[in-house]
């Protein structure tokens, strides 16, 4: 009887499998803006290799707060001396949703490719409006810098990345040194920014949309948005945006950009010709990796941000 009950498990498999299959292909965009993270998580989980990347601790708290928690990913074997590089994946969802337990794809991916990932919950409509959602993700970092060497990260090498309203949050703590700095730390922690799809001169807002719900009583205005404060000595940024993104213009990446490279600063914009909003971060999947080289070209930038600093040999006497 053993043979018949393994068939039945085999196909039990690859039906979900299946289904799995036609959900992502067929219908991602559709369910991501829905909370779709979720699908895409458990669809690269089954379909993608899970070799290479280990949760290494989940809910971890970092402050006080219900969603003051963070998960924290590691590439397999990582020993508490290895001090590898850093990045603080700050999730999207229009600052109205997101679980951190729905981005180990995220996770996944980033640890694979060398780097200890920390993926934090923030406040969130209703309960958090702005700026809580940047306190909190201030909270993070600093937490990050005081506590990632316990896990075999370098805090001399922390990257922010986000999509969406995560990298509308990543550029923010960069841009402006408020925030890192109520949190008790400081914006020269951060060593470069990735933003999907950022929003970063989106002003006025719809009318009764998220933004405005979120951000739409501030005044004034101007201290919401991540143009604002651009300057010369601000971490680097690194700029994706799909051109058929109806939900956060590509005009908000490319205004940064020229506004940074105005004043002097550092910013690469990369535009991805036909992928809409979400694209951008399914690709970071690896049944939908097919959309577009985000991975490897964020990562190579990621790298490049993190790699260690090498002294100046002293200069003889």
């Amino acid at each position: 009887m053993a043979a018949p009950i393994s068939k039945g498990r085999r196909l039990i498999k690859f039906l979900v499998v299946a289904v799995l299959l036609v959900l992502l292909l067929g219908g991602a965009a559709r369910m991501i803006v829905a909370g779709g993270a979720k699908s895409l998580n458990i669809g690269d989980r089954l379909l993608g290799d899970s070799e290479g990347a280990t949760l290494q601790f989940a809910g971890q708290p970092y402050g006080a707060g219900e969603r003051n928690k963070l998960n924290i990913w590691v590439p397999t074997g990582t020993r508490k001396t290895d001090k590898l590089p850093v990045l603080v994946w700050l999730y999207g969802g229009g600052w109205y949703s997101g679980q951190r337990d729905d981005y180990g794809f995220a996770g996944r991916a980033f640890a694979k490719q060398g780097f200890i990932v920390v993926i934090p919950d923030y406040r969130i409509v209703p309960e958090g409006h702005w700026p809580d959602f940047l306190h909190d993700s201030a909270a993070a970092v600093a937490w990050t810098d005081a506590h990632i060497a316990n896990y075999g990260g370098d805090p001399d090498r922390i990257a922010l990345a986000g999509h969406s309203a995560g990298a509308y949050n990543s550029l923010m703590l960069a841009l402006d040194p408020q925030w890192l700095k109520a949190a008790g730390s400081d914006v020269s922690v951060i060593r470069g920014v990735v933003s999907l799809a950022g929003p970063s001169d989106f002003y006025p807002f719809e009318k009764g949309g998220r933004a405005d719900v979120a951000m739409g009583d501030i005044r004034p205005v101007e201290q919401t948005q991540p143009i604002t404060f651009v300057r010369a000595d601000a971490p680097p940024l690194w700029l994706g945006h799909g051109t058929a993104d109806t939900v956060v213009r590509v005009r908000n990446s490319q205004r940064l950009a020229a506004a940074m490279d105005k004043v002097g600063g550092s910013a690469t914009l990369r535009e991805y010709d036909g992928l809409s909003h979400n694209d951008l971060v399914m690709a970071l999947t690896k049944p939908l990796a097919y959309k577009g080289p985000i991975l490897p070209e964020m990562t190579d930038f990621l790298r490049g941000v993190t790699a260690r600093r090498v002294a100046p040999a002293p200069r003889p006497e």
